[in-house]
């Protein structure tokens, strides 16, 4: 292997990183291509503005042109045709912040909550505001199409994206969907509502084949989509990975064109997952119109083959590229000026609305003797855990950014303390490593690695480039210089790490292809040719440790020398590739030199109140794998940790900061539980306004229910599936629905939240008391406020059918408002219900089916705490489609 030289000064570029991959131009350039589109929906023509002008380019292109519309031209940016006026759109994730294109270490951005906890607020007009703040974040990017909202249900406490999703129940996460698609698309940008559909797991998700009932396929699973479609008309739609009863989602013709085009009449663009398209004729003929990333895997002369072979028609095509096109037209037009470069757009407005929806999005569980909210001017406090002084402010994988700032619960908590506070780490929770960055610096002394890349996977003459980063997670997958060093490339990482004690420290090594590490000049870990799997998101190796004696002060030098062959070796045959991402992430960690749960304790009993910050992070709770379990991480020592502390102190509340249900064994042991989720940039300050009672205080509300134990979950049996093949086999019987039949009380009901006010309501009436096709009754509840201070309550409105041919659940969501009320103040909602209300989808007729009979409507504080109830009829069946 050929030593790498010094490369002149000069040629080094100190970006973080801000490199494409191969078929991707110039940032600041429309992509200059010679493709293009055509066509129009299934059967469903469109004459509107957008639609037309899309039909008039498409008529002007050639075959050629029209399939080159079908692949993206890079990683994140569709086609671009300037002679045809036809600009490339750029597209980003996510579903809580605009990341731009750069996956670690990008522009800096605004960070949301994650989508459990903005669903927690069940505030739909937060929702909006949030739509419209992400389409000026995504502008800033340079955007077009945000990658988001995520709307699959929450099946499972184990899905590792449930963070990101909303809810496992259909109609919240629909109507709060709804909401965020109209505020982003109000402000020029496209969302992406995703992943449709069945994509409940990340385990072997590519692969797995989700198999689904017909009625819960409708009435569970595809329903927020049904309704963001309808009330929303999200411009575009994004399949998803798995198979559905047999078929790939991109490619399954029930799912994309008898019901997505056909019932529903869906006239924007279906897109596939980033590597999820799965064939050439079957995709087009189903409607999947565009493949990303950049492939010629599937399409370019595949497809025209297909069509000269009779496989397609042009048609197929022409549709498929209309889509496109109209995608195009309605977020940038014809608009070929230069892309701009991704900046920041750190907006007071949009903090001020960050926090707002993060203190709504708290919930809490449990107030024994109202020990919330805590005395800021007489309260001693000590802030415990591992979660405490850190910034947990996000899931993992594609919904992760680099925020404009963070704030911690340590900080926050102190700021508004008179009293001194008093801090105690108490355990440790990382999954891996946690990142050597802050303890890095490069050849010029600055934070970070230096890069240098070969062209070929050789280490081959000299390196053409080298690169500084200021992050040791080097997961390269979508910033390698592919346009410097070709596809097939080879790198040689240094870096210098400079311990603060002196001990028998740890240092980690994860490798994404062939990989060796070298500590001083000494091999150390050699994964050129690794064959056990981690769980990294984009593949990679497990995370190998090796202990180091060092020195305080005394620089220790790194070198990583790594390639993008694929491993492990079996996957070039099973992929038919040699050669894909690659990377590495180099961990760090001293040597523990103290008692962390004995300081905790001694924390703890000088303090009046103990408040301990527990959970999970974005490495336990991410996009590319599950969770492997209910339990808190890491082998018990959060839950020794909360039980340790309540034992010295009475008075102790826990914060858990989780994106999904936790267990928790001390439930009856602590005086108080804040169900914290990810609040993004502004955690900490959420989490200090509701645990001192700035403002109103918590009005967070469960959008999923906690259980007591795995056991008791309506997947446990068929979770995550056998040989490719997951059977939902819980059918409609999901969530709280689940719970209900069963007879099975959870720790915590769906709808669960907690205030430091009291809510009375008031007996409902019902009018009419008969519902038909095309009618509405309208139901109207008092509630008032009788408790000491201002406050908001979400009042739901449950349904249960008396009597049906078809088993169904015993309550069913079909409304929630949510309203603020000064002390003693009384408000009387209004809600109008319609035929959704009361429909069941009938696999025997094809259709949703109001049958005739008696109706009662539950208005409760959750599904556990049904207050009231009034009864209507259907007096003749009735039936539709959409």
């Amino acid at each position: 292997m050929a030593a790498p030289t010094q490369i002149d000064e000069g040629n080094v570029l100190d970006i973080d990183p801000n490199a494409s991959p191969v078929g991707s131009l110039d940032t600041n350039t429309t992509p200059d291509t010679e493709y293009s589109p055509p066509g129009s929906p299934f059967g469903q023509p469109d004459i509107s503005n957008k639609r037309f002008l899309a039909q008039k380019k498409l008529s002007t292109l050639t075959p050629e042109e029209k399939v080159s519309l079908l692949t993206a031209a890079d990683f994140w940016r569709t086609k671009a045709i300037p002679s045809k006026n036809i600009p490339a759109i750029k597209t980003s994730d996510g579903p809580n912040g605009a990341r731009g294109e750069i996956f670690v270490g990008g522009t800096k951005a605004a960070l949301f909550p994650c989508g459990i906890s903005l669903a927690a607020t069940w505030n739909k007009d937060i929702l909006y505001r949030v739509g419209q703040h992400l389409a000026e974040e995504a502008k800033a990017r340079s955007a077009n199409v945000l990658l988001a909202p995520t709307v699959c249900m929450h099946r499972h406490p184990l899905g590792g994206r449930n963070f990101e999703s909303f809810s496992e129940d259909p109609l919240l996460t629909g109507k709060l969907a709804a909401q965020y698609i109209r505020g982003l698309q109000e402000g020029g940008v496209a969302a992406t509502i995703k992943h449709f559909v069945g994509n409940e797991q990340e385990t072997q998700r590519m692969t797995v084949d989700s198999i689904i009932a017909e009625r819960p396929l409708r009435e569970i699973y595809m329903r927020p989509f049904e309704i963001a479609v309808r009330e929303a008309k999200p411009w575009a739609i994004m399949s998803s990975y798995n198979l559905v009863n047999g078929t790939h989602a991109d490619m399954n013709e029930h799912i994309l064109k008898d019901v997505l085009r056909g019932e529903w009449g869906y006239d924007g663009a279906v897109i596939s997952d980033w590597g999820g398209m799965n064939s050439t004729v079957e995709s087009l003929k189903a409607g999947c119109d565009i493949e990303f990333p950049f492939s010629t895997k599937w399409r370019f002369e595949k497809v025209l083959r297909a069509l000269e072979e009779g496989k397609l028609t042009q048609a197929d095509i022409d549709r498929a590229a209309e889509n496109i096109l109209t995608l195009v037209e309605r977020t940038k037009g014809s608009d070929l000026s230069a892309e701009a470069e991704e900046r920041e757009d750190n907006r007071e407005e949009t903090r001020k609305l960050i926090r707002e929806a993060g203190v709504e999005g708290i919930t809490l569980l449990k107030n024994e003797g109202g020990i919330l909210p805590l005395d800021p001017r007489t309260t001693k406090v000590a802030v415990i855990g591992p979660n405490a002084n850190r910034a947990i402010a996000g899931g993992g994988g594609s919904a992760s950014l680099n925020p404009y700032y963070n704030t911690l619960p340590l900080d926050s908590i102190q700021k508004v303390a008179k009293q001194p506070v008093t801090y105690a780490q108490g355990c440790h929770i990382y999954k891996w490593l946690p990142v050597a960055s802050p303890f890095c610096t490069d050849k010029e002394g600055k934070q970070g690695v230096t890069i240098d890349w070969f062209k070929g996977d050789k280490f081959a003459g000299s390196p053409v480039i080298a690169q500084h980063r200021t992050n040791t997670d080097l997961f390269l997958w979508d910033s390698a210089p592919l346009s410097e060093v070709g596809p097939e490339w080879s790198a040689v990482a240094t870096t210098r790490v400079t311990a603060t004690t002196t001990g028998k420290h740890t240092i980690s090594f994860m490798s994404v292809g062939p990989g060796r590490l070298f500590i001083d000049g000494k091999l150390a870990l050699d994964l050129w040719d690794w064959t056990e799997e981690g769980e990294a998101m984009f593949d990679g190796s497990v995370d190998y440790l090796v202990d180091v004696d060092m020195t305080a002060n005394t620089p220790v030098e790194l070198r990583i020398e790594m390639t993008n062959e694929l491993r492990p070796l079996a996957k070039q045959k099973q992929f038919n590739m040699t050669h894909k991402y690659g990377g590495c992430r180099i961990g760090f960690k001293e040597e523990d030199q103290v008692d962390y749960l004995q300081e905790a304790v001694d924390a703890a009993k000088q303090a009046d109140v103990a408040v301990v910050i527990v959970g999970l992070d974005a490495e336990w709770e991410s996009e590319g794998y599950d969770r492997q379990t209910m339990d808190f991480p890491k082998d018990g020592s959060q839950d020794r940790l909360v039980e340790a502390v309540a034992k010295a102190n009475p008075n102790t509340v826990v914060v858990v900061q989780s994106g999904s249900p936790v267990g928790m064994p001390w439930v009856d042991g602590v005086k108080g539980i804040l169900q914290a989720w990810y609040q993004g940039q502004e955690a900490g300050e959420a989490l200090a306004e509701v645990l001192f009672g700035i403002g109103e205080g918590p009005s967070g509300k469960l959008p999923c229910t906690f259980p007591r134990r795995i056991e008791d979950t309506p997947a446990y049996h068929n979770w995550p599936g056998e040989n490719l093949e997951v059977v939902y086999g819980e059918g409609l019987y999901i969530g709280y629905r689940h719970y209900d039949r069963a007879r099975i009380p959870p720790l915590f009901p769906f709808g669960h939240g907690l205030s430091y006010t009291k809510f009375e309501y008031g007996r409902p009436s019902v009018s009419p008391k008969v519902l038909r096709k095309d009618g509405t009754i309208e139901l109207i509840v008092g509630i008032t406020n009788v408790g000491p201070v201002p406050g908001s309550e979400t009042v739901q409105i449950y349904v249960r059918d008396e009597k049906c041919r078809l088993p169904r659940p015993e309550k069913e969501l079909v409304a929630f408002e949510k309203v603020r009320l000064e002390v003693g103040e009384t408000k009387h909602l209004r809600v109008v219900l319609d035929k959704y209300a009361v429909g069941f989808f009938d696999t025997k007729v094809g259709r949703w089916v109001a049958e005739d009979g008696g109706f009662r409507v539950l208005v409760g504080a959750s599904a556990g705490d049904v207050r009231y109830e009034a009864r209507f009829e259907v007096e003749e069946e009735f039936s539709w489609v959409f």
